[in-house]
């Protein structure tokens, strides 16, 4: 076997245990959300927590897919892309929130935790993915971990705001509305 050969061998068995340890935290974070929602009371957290855990099913997805085809082919997949647009998760909260108004329902420490593992999550899976976007070889692997990283950072924005709302409610509505106190 050449250098060259064995130096490939090596870059997709990296690859591959990147994409394994990439879906188990999505699977796992998944799971800690689907927990949440079942648990909380809010009804926004609820919603929040639902629709990130399906974003996170949508991740895990494309990820199998991905490691399935390199399995069988060693080469980045072509066509594998997330179904999920930008935004979205943020279009989504500011429609919650329209909806629900102040009566989203009490939050207790529990959603407050919940929302801080969450956001922690999020981060840390942001940073993974922009790394592993970084030491893309190919411009297709390198787009798709980018736009995971994207997606991640627009969770922890998301899961943010619902941390403020479920801190206070009436002072996230200030800020959102934009009222001035000087009564204007």
């Amino acid at each position: 076997m050449s250098s060259g050969e064995g130096k490939g061998v090596h870059m997709e068995s990296r690859r591959s245990e990147t994409l394994v340890m990439a879906l188990s935290n999505e699977r796992r974070e998944r799971a800690f959300y689907l927990a949440q929602a079942e648990r909380t009371r809010n009804r926004l957290g609820r919603s929040m927590f639902l629709r990130i855990a399906d974003d996170e099913l949508e991740h895990a997805v494309r990820l199998e897919r991905i490691h399935e085809e390199l399995a069988r082919g060693g080469a980045w997949p072509e066509g594998v892309e997330l179904g999920l647009k930008l935004g979205e998760v943020g279009r989504s909260l500011d429609a919650l929130v329209g909806e629900l108004g102040q009566a989203a329902g009490e939050a207790d420490a529990d959603d407050l935790e919940a929302v801080e593992t969450a956001c922690r999550f999020e981060a840390e899976g942001e940073r993974l993915y922009a790394q592993l976007a970084g030491a893309a070889s190919e411009k297709r692997e390198k787009a798709f971990f980018e736009l995971l990283s994207s997606m991640e950072r627009e969770h922890f924005r998301a899961l943010k705001e619902v941390e403020e709302y479920l801190r206070d409610p009436a002072s996230y509505f200030t800020v959102k509305e934009r009222h001035g106190l000087d009564g204007a």
